[in-house]
């Protein structure tokens, strides 16, 4: 049996080094990129069972703008990702997430935070809520949410999840 492959997209080479030893001590197939560009290739050449993006690198939202690209991109819109992130995650437990966020943006404590990561604990679902620099909101859904500094054991728990 093939091992499962894991792309990490991070400009970041510790995050890489200390991602890449959780991963591959796992079992799984590791191959990284420093930035968007180099993570579209790495979709393409090396065809991952699932991908990790950082959301800050070249740009504040480097990652994001891959995420859509992968949602938007038939070729890779079968690939799941997770969102690594240092930034709090919203819980919730209402059927919609995006419905959540929305609602999140209207409560004076989180309406000027630029970027809301939300889940729903009951069912798992997740996305990104964030407003670009025009203060336009943009929403697209995630896997999960890889919480920095990394935890091996709670990083091998997502993973799991989402590579059966």
């Amino acid at each position: 049996m093939n091992a499962k492959k894991i792309l990490i997209v991070d400009d970041d080479i510790d995050v890489i080094t200390i991602v890449t030893a959780i991963l591959e001590k796992q079992g799984y197939d590791v191959v990284s990129a420093l930035n968007k560009a180099e993570g579209i290739e790495k979709l393409r050449s090396e065809k991952p069972d699932l991908a990790i993006l950082d959301v800050i690198m070249t740009t504040p939202y480097e990652g994001f703008d891959m995420a859509r690209e992968m949602l938007n991109n038939p070729e890779f819109q079968s690939i799941p990702f997770l969102i690594q992130s240092s930034i709090d995650i919203l819980i919730t437990s209402k059927l919609s997430v995006l419905e959540m966020a929305r609602e999140f943006r209207k409560d004076p404590n989180y309406k000027d935070l630029q970027v809301l990561l939300v889940k729903n604990i009951t069912d798992g679902t997740a996305g990104i809520d964030y407003k670009d620099e025009d203060g336009k909101t943009h929403w697209f859904p995630v896997a999960g949410f890889i919480r920095k500094p990394v935890e091996a054991e709670k990083l091998n728990e997502e993973i799991k999840k989402h590579l059966k």
